[in-house]
């Protein structure tokens, strides 16, 4: 990946760990799924008033032109034939949903946004009229200011030169709150050309008061190619007019990621939310025996382990495993107290298994949707060792190895302890005896480092820098 591309990961990842980051929706976001973008929408109103459209910039004025002939009920009309169709959400839309964003502003007119968001289990509270920024829905967890209107209720949509010459005064409240996130929040603008009259009116007004102390704020731009144009001349306007609007852009802090396919937006931010989840480390295993080793040790390994992923800035998540689960937690607490300020929700998600299901059936439906939640906030998975007892006999544990196959399926990195043996043995010997499936990519140093989780020890301490090294490794 690209320098610049890199550069803008490790900085959006920063904004998102520090919960300050917001995206900016445009039409370009939507296209994908399968709705048209605004030049599309007003082509058959065009035609209608005998305009080429392919000549026509200005767009807005090109809605009031058809206002004026026509009357609003024609423009609502294509609105509802164009937009009021449910499409599917697109990768993006889902990546962004996944995302811990709770702020997401758009100019545009369907559901996508909120639907992706209810699709990743969350809950949004979708904002299109004053009335709305004053009331608060329960539990909410993100937010959709849709400035511009909703396709349910297309008469009052933003769309002609009227709707935008009133918009300061109709949708006041949208300014002041759009301002608010613009100076408070970083901004991913993402589909978006930045033509719109309403966003340049508060970026203008942001600018003037801040001058050189406005906050920084990203945009994703597909590059101009030749082939996207007829003629030599429409490309080299093309080119010339994107290269003044970059550096324009500069004047609102807004610094521009060009790419030259669309398909690498989508790697972007797969990689974004990848490097994100592998901030946080599920943590799967059980003990009824503790093998070779003594007890106390392998409680004071796991306490340790569980201390230095906290000082290194890793989230833990876990489901409290049966002999060690409690260490792990004791000594991420530990760090957390005397180095984070406690605060404890930052950093560990404790999902303990609710143990008094009587019905089997229920309790593995239960337990199998625990799991899920619990795994699903990692990015990079540990397994150690995961026995139990079960009638009257040591076993490996079935639900460790339940644990491997659902993060393999949701994605995760595999660290198999192999030396802490039992179940997480197995699993180890599974992913080196396949190690070019899970780590298709993997170099030298890494298969290295996965090889020494398999390696005998005397003492479990002495995996702790193992370990480490497997993850940062990961991770990088």
């Amino acid at each position: 990946m690209k320098s610049d591309a890199e550069h803008f990961i490790k900085q959006y990842l920063k904004e998102l760990n520090e919960n300050n980051a917001a995206i900016f929706a445009g039409a370009g976001l939507s296209v994908p799924a399968g709705y048209v973008n605004w030049k599309n929408l007003l082509q058959p109103l065009a035609e209608e008033l005998n305009i080429d459209i392919e000549r026509e910039h200005d767009l807005v004025s090109l809605a009031q032109y058809h206002l004026n002939a026509n009357g609003r009920h024609r423009l609502n009309q294509q609105l509802l034939d164009e937009i009021g169709v449910s499409k599917e959400v697109t990768p993006n839309h889902k990546i962004l949903a996944r995302l811990p964003i709770s702020t997401y502003w758009t100019t545009n007119y369907d559901k996508l946004i909120e639907r992706s968001l209810e699709e990743a289990e969350k809950i949004p509270d979708v904002k299109y009229t004053n009335n709305q920024l004053a009331t608060t829905k329960k539990k909410r967890n993100a937010i959709v200011y849709k400035m511009h209107g909703d396709i349910d209720h297309p008469d009052s949509a933003v769309l002609t030169k009227d709707d935008y010459e009133r918009y300061a005064i109709k949708h006041g409240p949208y300014i002041n709150a759009l301002s608010g996130d613009l100076i408070s929040k970083t901004f991913l603008f993402i589909g978006f050309s930045f033509t719109d009259p309403n966003l340049d009116y508060v970026m203008s007004r942001i600018r003037i008061h801040f001058e050189e102390h406005q906050r920084q704020h990203y945009c994703i731009f597909k590059r101009c190619e030749e082939s996207d144009y007829k003629t030599i001349d429409d490309f080299n306007h093309a080119k010339i007019k994107q290269e003044l609007v970059i550096k324009d852009l500069e004047r609102f802090r807004v610094k521009t990621l060009l790419v030259d396919k669309y398909s690498e937006i989508t790697d972007i931010l797969k990689k974004i939310e990848t490097s994100y989840r592998c901030n946080t480390i599920f943590f799967s295993g059980s003990a009824h025996e503790f093998g070779n080793w003594e007890q106390k040790k392998v409680e004071n390994f796991v306490s340790r382990l569980g201390e230095i992923l906290i000082d290194k800035q890793f989230k833990i998540s876990s489901g409290i495993g049966l002999g060690i689960g409690n260490a792990l937690i004791t000594g991420a607490i530990k760090s957390i107290y005397s180095k984070h300020g406690g605060n404890i929700a930052d950093y560990l998600t404790m999902r303990p298994f609710p143990q008094y299901i009587d019905d089997p059936i229920l309790r593995d439906k239960t337990w199998e949707k625990y799991r899920y939640d619990v795994i699903g906030y990692a990015g990079i998975s540990l397994f150690f060792m995961g026995n139990k007892l079960e009638n009257g006999k040591v076993v490996a544990a079935e639900g460790v190895k339940k644990e491997f196959e659902i993060a393999e399926k949701l994605g995760l990195l595999l660290l198999p302890i192999g030396a802490s043996g039992y179940m997480a043995e197995q699993l180890w010997k599974t992913v080196m005896a396949n190690i070019d499936n899970y780590y298709p990519n993997a170099t030298d140093e890494f298969i290295d480092a996965i090889k020494a989780l398999g390696e005998s020890v005397d003492d479990p301490d002495k995996l702790i820098s193992k370990v480490i090294k497997a993850i940062e490794l990961t991770s990088s």
